[in-house]
C-alpha cells in the first residue's frame, strides 16, 4: 500500500514537471500577444473574485461569485482563438492587428468621455 502511494505522488510530481515545461515552451516570451496576457489575469482575477464571494457571508455574494464564474468560458474563447491565429499567422502580425485593436477601444473611450463632459 505505501509504495503504490508512493508511486502515485511520484507519477504527480513527474506530471505537475512535464506540465510546467510544456506550459512555459508553449507561452514563451516570443510567442505571448496583449490577449494572452489579459486573459490570463482575467481568468485569474474571477476565480480569485469568486472564491472571496462564495465563501462570503450572504447568500447575495454567493451568488454573485457563481455569477462571476459562468464569465470564464468567454475568456477562454478569446484565449483558443488567439493561439490559434498565432499559430497560423504568427505572432508578430497578431500583435500587430490585436494593438490596432486595443488602440481604436481607447479612441472610442475617449471620445465616449469627451462626448459625456459636453453634454
Amino acid at each position: 500500500m505505501l509504495l503504490q502511494r508512493e508511486i502515485f505522488y511520484r507519477t504527480i510530481v513527474h506530471f505537475k514537471t512535464f506540465l510546467f515545461i510544456h506550459f512555459m515552451t508553449k507561452f514563451s516570451p516570443s510567442k505571448t500577444t496583449p490577449f494572452l496576457v489579459i486573459s490570463l489575469l482575467g481568468i485569474a482575477a474571477i476565480l480569485i473574485s469568486s472564491f472571496i464571494l462564495i465563501t462570503g457571508n450572504s447568500a447575495s455574494q454567493a451568488l454573485q461569485g457563481w455569477v462571476n464564474l459562468l464569465w470564464i468560458p468567454l475568456i477562454v474563447l478569446l484565449l483558443f482563438i488567439d493561439r490559434l491565429f498565432v499559430k497560423k499567422f504568427g505572432t508578430k502580425k497578431v500583435n500587430k492587428i490585436q494593438v490596432y485593436l486595443f488602440g481604436v477601444i481607447i479612441l472610442l473611450f475617449i471620445l465616449n468621455w469627451l462626448r459625456l463632459s459636453i453634454q
